[in-house]
């Protein structure tokens, strides 16, 4: 039997061991949040509900039927943390990190899924890359748990109920999980511009990717002084992308906003709600107002921002910001009639270009056929399914209110979007389509008229 397991586990592809081991990881924080002590006295949790918490902490989305403040004890909330870090950092770089721990020599096999983990395009350097992921987000989420733990002695007259606070706030806004111990995520603090700026630091680092932070590790502390350090092609689109959707989408909630919820708010205070929900698209899927009262036009910018994610080999999901990046620039350069693509003195590999397509096709795709069937399941209006939907796929977990109240079919479509937005839609497709095969023979090639 274990033979045959074992046969059967070599057989399938990288993108399909992926897809497995996270299916596990689901599995396994299924039944760490099905301990009774996790609980607090007299609380029960259904399993549909448990299983849903469980996937919405390993994809790191954060949406949930139920309160978390109300439902998990102490412990409870250290699991919850445990597999926010799982589910943010990868089950490869947790993975690779005990291997090491244990002496474990990594393998050609390995690597492959490291890279389709991380969506690399070689195999070269994974095992460094590991252990600079791990080492960065460490350190980002220790400063921030120092930084807020001491904060929020403000709030909290006990040092050991601030400091947890200060941790969970840590971890969720670091791995972009948007889970809160609150009740209320971070609306109470709405009027602290500080706890504001310290999580839209830590969602940025955990949204941005994590090739980049390295980068930029690279380029503050060189190895080797007087040596010209040139940040990739990758760094500067997805930077340059990640920070006009911010400004884009703080500038249009702003212009939406100013004369409906915003008509009464101070212009300082406008400025961070519109931020903050502009930052928080990108995945982090905290809220420092209740979103359910903007209006329509603000929640549609919001839905695409959510639709488009955080960057590629981060702790969020969506199509990607370069996904984004690539299919703007594609649709300039074929409006005037170029055939090869450049940005940033360098030409685009045309296999991207079509990937980037194909994501945005079968995303744009997966999210009508959900928002179709939750539009027959369930009794909410267009744009608060739209939301979930979008919110859902780009693992963000900000929230109209109707996660508590969706059907168990309603439940399931949204766990689908959720871990389907954190393994990545290229893992899903390659999922599905198994191993690469070498064409044999051409047919004729022949036009078709278009448009």
């Amino acid at each position: 039997m274990w033979h045959s397991l074992k046969l059967a586990i070599n057989k399938l592809t990288p993108a399909q061991a992926i897809v497995g081991y996270y299916f596990l990881a689901v599995s396994v924080s299924v039944l760490l949040l099905s301990i009774p002590i996790v609980h607090k006295p007299g609380v029960e949790v259904s399993f549909i509900d448990t299983l849903f918490t469980a996937v919405s902490a390993v994809s790191v989305t954060g949406l949930t039927v139920i309160n978390i403040s109300e439902t998990y004890s102490v412990y409870g909330v250290f699991v919850l943390m445990f597999v926010l870090q799982f589910g943010g950092i990868g089950v490869m770089t947790l993975g690779t990190f005990f291997w090491l721990l244990l002496g474990r020599k990594i393998g050609l096999k390995e690597r492959r899924l490291i890279m389709v983990d991380h969506n690399q395009t070689s195999l070269a350097g994974l095992v460094n890359l590991i252990k600079e992921i791990l080492k960065i987000i460490l350190i980002i989420e220790f400063i921030g748990m120092l930084i807020l733990g001491f904060y929020f002695l403000n709030y909290y007259d006990d040092w050991k109920v601030a400091f947890l606070h200060g941790l969970f706030a840590s971890v969720s806004a670091t791995t972009n999980g948007g889970f809160d111990i609150t009740g209320q995520s971070l609306i109470p603090f709405a009027d602290d511009y500080f706890v504001q700026l310290i999580n839209i630091v830590l969602i940025t680092l955990g949204a941005i990717g994590f090739p980049v932070l390295i980068e930029l590790k690279q380029f503050l502390f060189p190895k080797e002084k007087n040596l010209t350090f040139r940040f990739s092609l990758f760094t500067k689109l997805t930077s340059v992308t990640f920070l006009g959707l911010l400004i884009f989408g703080t500038i249009f909630i702003l212009i939406f906003e100013w004369k409906n919820t915003f008509q009464d708010v101070s212009w300082h205070k406008s400025f961070f709600y519109a931020f903050f929900q502009s930052v928080s698209t990108r995945s982090g899927g905290l809220a420092t107002i209740d979103v359910s009262e903007f209006a329509e036009p603000t929640l549609i910018v919001m839905s695409a921002l959510m639709f488009i994610g955080a960057s590629p080999s981060s702790v969020g999901g969506g199509i990607r910001t370069t996904t984004f990046a690539l299919n703007i620039l594609f649709l300039y350069h074929f409006a005037k009639g170029n055939r090869h693509i450049k940005v940033f003195n360098r030409e685009l590999h045309e296999e991207d270009i079509i990937k980037s397509l194909a994501v945005s096709l079968l995303a744009v795709a997966l999210c009508f056929v959900s928002v179709t069937v939750l539009s027959i399941t369930e009794s909410h209006s267009f744009i608060e399914i739209l939301f979930e939907v979008c919110s859902a796929f780009g693992t963000t977990g900000l929230s109209m209110g109707i996660t508590p109240d969706l059907s168990t079919i309603g439940k399931c479509v949204i766990m689908v979007l959720m871990f389907i937005g954190r393994i990545g839609l290229l893992s899903f497709l390659f999922m599905i389509g198994g191993k690469e095969k070498k064409t044999k023979y051409h047919y004729p090639k022949e036009r078709v008229i278009i448009g």
